[in-house]
């Protein structure tokens, strides 16, 4: 392997696995690219997008393509899994980590594996692929591929999908007791975020798993060694993940229709009663309209207790107001 210049930019970690023997041996950071000539075992390389000096490294990097090169620096946010020559490359879903906490922000992860390398690339730190490594810290002596090492990341991700499945759950349980609950409460604001991430989630884990299934069909010349058996396991994963998520959806969406059903029902059931008051004031109304007309010859205008008078046609209007309602079957 020959690198030309001496620097490995945007490197987050390059770990050196020599099955057989030592499992694993990790690289400094400030490794050069002569620390990159292996003769046994294979290397997995980590970069960091951020630094504009990776497209130039993986360009002068040997055994990659064209294709490959573009799909380790690309940032389009679609999934991809390309076979070609017995290589695999393109880009896979992972979710954001922040440096405190870990996010629910959709990542991308971009990978190339070969016989004797495996690279990944990203733009912002990712959840899953930060668990790889630390599995690969403590147990090493599993990896004896490249593809062994790209199996471990997908499963990391679909166990990362699933612990957010369970988080979102939760959060679903607790928007339920609200929904059901006798006090009404719109939960609409406090839903969508959940709805948003699980309809990305599974629009996204479909396309991975349409890719897999495409991948493994091909013919067997154009798939690296162990990627058939590799391919199974994941999507047999993926697809228990994919059910997990769209149960999810199916029930985020009852929950909102739940919701519209509720607000519905109170909002008629306040129009109801606004209808019920309004049929009470109108005979009222008549009566104070009649005798606010100002012509001559009113009844009541002369002499004592017409005012009297006019209330008691006020409660009697009010009474009948109230027997024809319940007459009606309204009330």
């Amino acid at each position: 392997m020959s690198l030309m210049t001496p620097a490995v930019p945007g490197l987050v970690w390059a770990y050196h696995f020599r099955p057989g023997s030592a499992p694993c041996s990790r690289l400094p950071l400030d490794a050069t690219r002569s620390d990159l000539e292996v003769s046994e075992g294979f290397l997995w390389l980590h970069l960091n997008l951020a630094d504009s000096r990776v497209n130039a490294f993986l360009e002068n990097f040997p055994g990659l393509s064209p294709a490959a090169i573009a799909a380790l620096t690309t940032h389009d946010t679609h999934a991809a899994v390309t076979l070609d020559e017995q290589l695999l490359y393109g880009t896979l879903i992972d979710f954001q980590r922040d440096f405190a906490s870990e996010t629910r922000d959709i990542g991308w992860l971009h990978f190339f594996v070969s016989g004797k390398v495996i690279i990944t690339t990203r733009l912002q730190p990712l959840r899953s692929i930060d668990r790889v490594r630390a599995a690969l810290e403590k147990n090493a002596a599993r990896y004896k591929r490249p593809i062994d090492v790209f199996e471990t990341i997908v499963a990391e991700f679909q166990r990362t999908l699933i612990s957010l499945v369970m988080e979102l759950t939760e959060e679903l349980n607790q928007i339920e007791d609200f929904v059901y609950d006798n006090a009404p409460r719109d939960e609409r604001r406090r839903l969508a975020p959940v709805r948003r991430t699980v309809v990305r989630l599974h629009r996204h884990l479909r396309t991975v798993l349409t890719l897999l299934r495409r991948a493994a069909a091909a013919d067997d010349d154009e798939m690296p060694f162990g990627f058939d058996d590799v391919a199974g396991r994941l999507i047999g994963r993926l697809e228990a993940a994919d059910h997990d998520v769209y149960a999810l959806q199916e029930r985020a969406r009852l929950l909102h229709e739940e919701i519209d059903s509720k607000l519905s029902s109170e909002t008629n059931r306040h129009l109801y009663i606004l209808s019920i008051m309004t049929a009470f004031m109108l005979p009222p109304t008549l009566v104070t309209g009649f005798f606010g007309m100002n012509t001559s010859s009113l009844p009541f205008a002369e002499g004592i207790g017409g005012t009297a008078y006019a209330l008691a046609l006020i409660v009697f209007s009010v009474a009948a107001a109230w027997w024809l309602l319940r007459r009606a079957g309204i009330l």
